[in-house]
């Protein structure tokens, strides 16, 4: 039964949406809860409101997974568009109009992964921020930032060799990636896939598999991470990965499948001396994008 025109309509709360939202992209009720800074009780008793004004169920749920249904996917276009209006117009009022340039460099893998993510949330409350990226390899972006080129990099660096002006952003294990249900490392000499010279996963990887004396050969050679994949996915060779990287068709490879382990690697950040108001802005939302990677695993 239609309601009249006249009839007013439940308002849905921001504070819901945000939360159903969290859901969403994580996947998980626990990840969702930490993101958005409440208990898992109290994130089902809103899914639960929120269902219960709409009359419809948002998501499945079984022990392991949780899922949209067709009336959540539908939802879930209308809270982003909700949310992203709501943002636009306080930031309006509550965020100071700055403008300018900020130049930002990455390297490949990370500029492919996270820059998007952290553009698109810093163009919603910055719009009038334009944002320059270079992509290079961390030597040669920090050889530029040094040269005042750059206002901002990020660099993969190992723990001894964190520049002293660099902030740390993330610690992982580096892998070696392999093709699911491959064989590429069962194979003599041992086809590896690498970065090019001055790239800590290569360092990493050839010492380790210097010290456990396996004999390999560089099958495959690219800067960039889609080329990476494409070699490990053919099964063509392994390559060491940040573990971030592995899922899918992507499987992590140890010990136990005749592989050296690897060490870790930091991804840090080097901002300015003396950087201007947009530089500090860029930065911040840089910080709060890994903060939330490290709660929800997801950039």
């Amino acid at each position: 039964m239609t309601a009249p025109l006249n009839h007013p309509l439940p308002l849905l709360e921001l504070d819901v949406l945000r939360t159903f939202v969290a859901i969403a992209e994580t996947g998980s009720f626990t990840m969702a809860a930490n993101a958005v800074f409440r208990t898992p009780s109290a994130v089902s008793m809103q899914i639960k409101k929120l269902e219960e004004v709409l009359g419809r169920s948002v998501f499945t749920r079984d022990a392991r997974s949780v899922s949209l249904t067709n009336d959540g996917e539908v939802l879930l276009g209308y809270a982003r568009r909700l949310l992203a209006i709501n943002r636009e117009a306080v930031s309006k009022f509550i965020i100071p109009d700055i403008t300018g340039v900020v130049r930002l460099g990455s390297p490949d893998d990370y500029g492919e992964r996270v820059l998007p993510a952290v553009l698109r949330r810093f163009a919603e409350t910055h719009p009038a921020i334009a944002v320059d990226v270079t992509i290079d390899q961390s030597v040669n972006l920090k050889r530029r930032m040094a040269e005042r080129q750059l206002d901002i990099v990020i660099i993969t660096c190992c723990a001894k060799t964190v520049p002293e002006e660099a902030e740390i952003l993330l610690t992982e294990p580096i892998v070696w990636g392999g093709a699911r249900g491959g064989s590429a490392h069962l194979r003599e000499p041992l086809p590896v896939s690498l970065w090019e010279e001055g790239c800590i996963w290569r360092a990493n990887a050839l010492d380790a598999l210097g010290e456990q004396g396996r004999n390999y050969r560089i099958a495959y050679m690219s800067a960039h991470t889609a080329g990476q994949r494409a070699a490990i996915l053919a099964d063509l060779a392994v390559a060491p990965l940040p573990r971030s990287f592995i899922g899918g068709d992507l499987v992590a490879l140890g010990p136990k499948d005749g592989m050296p382990e690897l060490s870790d690697y930091n991804l840090a950040m080097m901002v300015a001396p003396e950087a201007s108001a947009p530089v500090r802005a860029a930065a911040d939302h840089i910080r709060a994008t890994f903060e939330a990677f490290k709660t929800t695993g997801r950039f």
